[in-house]
């Protein structure tokens, strides 16, 4: 078995979190993917996110018609700083025998080998980069074959554009499934002293 893992704050989650990955997802043989909630990104320490409990709503409403989506929370349930070798850790032990894709953008990459425990990372997983062109240069210490660059189309969205917008007043059913806009309005999510 071969496992996508898509780690990131989704806050909120929208299309270009899912669009991309379903595109690619037959050429890189994924029989699933999960999308893991941080509790707190190591390179984001100083921003607030919205609960937990908010993300991992708006996580299963967005995949709720794809069969093969799954959200995990096992680092909102661990909590403190959300780091990916101690995430695959638990993964490896939770689905013994699989082999783990972690995907993350091509503007990742640079910082790479800055992430918690870099050898024991590419131990536990490859890396998919998903990437406009469709090609890169790894890393001069990654392993060969450590990291595979993924052709894809992207959708050029982000989280921060999305809670502007809602800031704003401005619609945001373009960018984020229904159901997560409307459980955006419905619990005034990123609206001024809400969270």
């Amino acid at each position: 078995m071969r496992i996508a893992i898509c780690g990131g704050t989704f806050d909120p989650i929208h299309r270009g979190h899912i669009e991309p990955l379903l595109a690619v997802r037959d050429k890189m043989q994924w029989d699933h993917i999960l999308y893991i909630p941080a509790w707190r990104q190591p390179f984001k320490t100083g921003k607030a996110t919205t609960s937990g409990y908010h993300r991992m709503a708006m996580i299963a409403l967005a995949i709720r018609d794809h069969d093969i989506l799954f959200a995990v929370p096992i680092e909102l349930e661990r909590g403190g700083t959300s780091y990916s070798v101690d995430t695959l850790e638990e993964l490896r032990s939770l689905y013994p025998g699989a082999e783990f894709d972690w995907i993350i953008g091509d503007d990742n990459v640079p910082q790479l080998m800055e992430w918690k425990d870099p050898a024991r990372l590419f131990e536990l997983a490859r890396f998919v980069v998903l990437s406009r062109v469709g090609g890169g240069q790894p890393p001069p210490a990654v392993p060969p074959g450590r990291i595979v660059f993924a052709e894809n189309a992207t959708v050029p969205i982000s989280s921060t554009q999305i809670r502007n917008k809602v800031r704003a007043g401005e619609p945001i059913d373009s960018l984020v499934d229904p159901l997560v806009s409307r459980y955006i309005h419905h619990y005034r999510l990123y609206k001024e002293g809400h969270s």
